[in-house]
């Protein structure tokens, strides 16, 4: 860590700023603690009401932590920089050991998440979630392995003999990012991972989301969550996005065709890369309920994520990786190695307002990455700008669209 010269944090994660670049470190100490989102604009979404954060980590248990990792500028030099970029982690229950049920779908393959095989074959997810960029999956899987090791996060076979299957998932920065020049470090993970907390959960240009842009504009992190009533029980649904997808003519935001009226902020590229290119990529989005749902049922709130997208703009095209994690937080100590567990069930009648739920969640986790994230520069002077919040809103009020 000696060639690291800052370390600051902000809400729920890191930022790792070179040597030759404290300007960066010194602008996001000054920083307040939560950007803009989508809400503060005045933009108005659809269904049950958020919980208090308006965050995956409304989720009781779940904890966050992001490193985010910017330097440099100018031309792009493989090795060195310009760097933007960095790694998410989700831990479902914090630091404890406790598997929770779990499953994924995939909307378009065209991208990874390592450890969905076990996952959909156990019904457990055993490991930390991380999310990255696309260059850096097998460096992120390698160090979450090391960190699981060294804090006995896990539950041995026999003696010291365990195994697990990290989940790591990723998109695609190498349009702002030196992404073949494998920045993403052990130490990065293992910051990501020893800072994750519960409370406020950082969104735009931070974490695996730093380099990544969506929709034509600026984008990254994002979150958002829903609660649920079921007679006297109250259950919430939190979603965390990383967003790169879609182009600036898809994008639309409370049923608006928001981009299709924006001027000016158009994309700079150099060098060769095409704007239409930028804005190809892909989305990973993590779904977290403390609501009581079975492996199979929690396929089924995956598969819900796609819908979200689909809210604002997203088509899933050919060159997409859209690939979701549903999980639940219920059911504590269900699984162990011998023996037999009893768990507790929803009905699947009663799954519709869950359903309901991650649907609002994913639009706003994606619409809140869009708002809270700025312009960056990165490789070769490629500039993605910023979605400017005035005209969003004037866009909106014509519509009738603001609260």
């Amino acid at each position: 860590m000696s060639r690291i010269s800052a370390l600051v944090t902000i809400a729920i994660g890191v930022v790792l700023a070179q040597p030759h670049a404290p300007t960066f470190a010194q602008a996001m100490a000054g920083k307040q603690e939560r950007a803009v989102r989508a809400r503060d604009l005045g933009i108005h979404f659809q269904g049950a009401a958020p919980g208090p954060l308006n965050a995956i980590t409304d989720v009781a248990g779940v904890e966050v932590g992001m490193t985010t990792l910017v330097s440099g500028e100018g031309k792009l030099v493989e090795g060195k920089g310009p760097i933007r970029t960095g790694v998410t982690a989700i831990l479902p229950r914090g630091r404890k050991f406790d598997p929770v049920f779990a499953a994924h779908h995939v909307l378009n393959g065209n991208g990874d998440m390592t450890g969905t095989h076990w996952v959909q074959e156990s019904g457990f997810l055993e490991t930390p979630i991380l999310i990255t960029n696309t260059g850096s999956v097998g460096v992120v899987r390698d160090a979450a392995l090391g960190w699981m090791n060294r804090h006995k996060y896990f539950s041995p076979l026999i003696g010291h003999v365990w195994f697990a299957y990290p989940l790591v998932a990723e998109t695609y920065d190498g349009v702002l990012n030196d992404m073949y020049g494998f920045h993403v470090k052990p130490e990065h993970v293992n910051a990501a991972l020893d800072t994750a907390r519960s409370g406020p959960v950082a969104e735009g240009n931070v974490g695996g989301g730093t380099g990544m842009s969506c929709l034509g504009f600026k984008c990254g992190t994002g979150t958002a969550s829903r609660r649920v009533s079921f007679g006297p029980t109250m259950n919430t649904v939190g979603v965390l996005v990383q967003a790169n997808f879609g182009g600036r003519n898809q994008l639309t935001i409370s049923g608006v065709p928001v981009g299709r009226d924006i001027k000016g902020a158009e994309m700079k590229m150099n060098f060769g890369v095409a704007g239409e290119a930028a804005g190809r990529g892909s989305i990973i989005a993590v779904a977290a309920t403390d609501a009581p749902l079975a492996p199979h049922q929690l396929r089924r709130i995956a598969q819900r994520i796609s819908l979200g997208i689909g809210r604002t703009g997203g088509t899933a095209g050919n060159g997409s990786g859209d690939i979701f994690l549903a999980f639940s937080t219920a059911n504590p100590g269900a699984f162990r190695r011998g023996g037999s567990s009893s768990i507790q069930m929803m009905s699947n009648d009663d799954l519709n307002g869950l359903m309901d739920a991650t649907v609002d969640a994913t639009e706003e986790a994606i619409i809140n990455a869009l708002i809270a994230a700025t312009t960056m520069t990165g490789i070769n002077g490629n500039t993605i700008y910023a979605i400017p919040h005035d005209q969003v809103r004037d866009i909106l009020r014509k519509y009738g669209r603001l609260r």
